[in-house]
């Protein structure tokens, strides 16, 4: 059976916010506590703390894992304080750490005063970063120059008698081949269309790297309201995430996304297509079955919308989370 992770989301609420809510997943039955990790929300008038306090700080009032879903290797944080940071809190909790990794967004680097890599180039930087984190982990003392960071004789000096466990985000087949040779499990979103695709070229690279599978994380959002169209109209906001391009491309201002999503995609089609926004529990555990049968270990469902928050996480423990479990 599937694991059902929780995770908040930094884009939209504050600190204080969500230690309260993993808090109160964690009382509804959840598995995992996750937290996005951005340095700027996708739409105007976000949040955009910074996920590794947040983390640190929910991670003394609960007893789960815990982890970022994802953290952004290249550019704006060097592999090395990622992993310093990240065996810093295997220390503080350990066995519960999980560091999700992926590329990263145009929105999250070059508000920084960083350049926007071709896709070749970024997936380069990406491997390049995780092979430091892994070697770091690993107790050895690192000299490497990738030309966008460098290591010059670095070693870990606090180290936990474990390691965290990595997770690698992709959303294709070469960035998953990279899943493959690194970490312990692949992180997408729950696709029906793409997913597959994904998965096999994940576990093809296992394969090919006599390596054990791990865990196959989906991903996707979730909002409900006792009103259909007050969960919708709290959620909208979140549909630049649905745009391939904005992962992929140069575009960082919030307010262009915002109105590229709105030119291209209805509110009705982000609710029905995109993430999981309704206030119909029996369509929030449908799809989500769904989501289980593409392949998932893990079905990683991320808190989004002003409709009701703290009711979608009491709703879930109530009645769709033993639902999922019974069926």
């Amino acid at each position: 059976m599937a694991k059902h992770w929780f995770a908040a989301s930094t884009e939209e609420f504050t600190p204080t916010e969500i230690v309260e809510q993993e808090q109160a997943a964690e009382r509804a039955g959840f598995d995992g506590l996750g937290i996005s990790d951005h340095f700027a929300p996708w739409f105007p008038d976000g949040q955009a703390s910074q996920a590794w306090v947040t983390m640190a700080a929910y991670g003394q009032v609960t007893s789960l894992p815990l982890g970022t879903g994802v953290t952004p290797v290249i550019h704006h944080y060097h592999p090395g304080h990622i992993a310093q940071a990240f065996m810093s809190m295997e220390e503080l909790f350990p066995g519960r750490v999980f560091l999700g990794v992926g590329s990263g967004e145009a929105l999250n680097e070059v508000p920084l005063g960083l350049d926007w890599p071709e896709p070749g180039e970024m997936l380069q930087r990406f491997e390049q970063g995780l092979e430091a984190i892994e070697r770091l982990w690993e107790g050895e003392t690192v000299t490497m120059d990738a030309g966008w960071f460098s290591l010059k004789e670095a070693k870990l000096y606090t180290r936990a008698e474990g390691k965290p466990r990595m997770y690698v985000s992709a959303f294709g087949p070469q960035a998953a081949a990279i899943a493959g040779r690194h970490g312990q499990g692949l992180w997408t979103l729950g696709d029906p269309d793409a997913a597959p695709e994904i998965i096999d070229a994940y576990r093809e690279a296992c394969q090919k790297g006599g390596k054990e599978e791990g865990e196959i994380i989906l991903q996707s959002g979730m909002a409900w309201a006792k009103d259909a169209e007050q969960a919708v109209a709290g959620a909208r906001r979140w549909k630049p995430t649905q745009l391939p391009e904005l992962y992929r491309d140069d575009i960082h201002d919030p307010e262009d996304m915002q109105r590229r999503a709105d030119a291209q995609m209805s509110d009705e089609d982000f609710a029905a297509e995109g993430f999981i926004i309704s206030s119909d529990t029996d369509e929030h555990i449908e799809r989500i079955r769904d989501i289980e049968q593409i392949g998932a270990t893990v079905v990683c469902l991320q808190l989004i919308g002003q409709g009701d928050p703290m009711g979608t996480i009491s709703t879930y423990g109530d009645t769709i989370l033993p639902a999922l479990r019974s069926g």
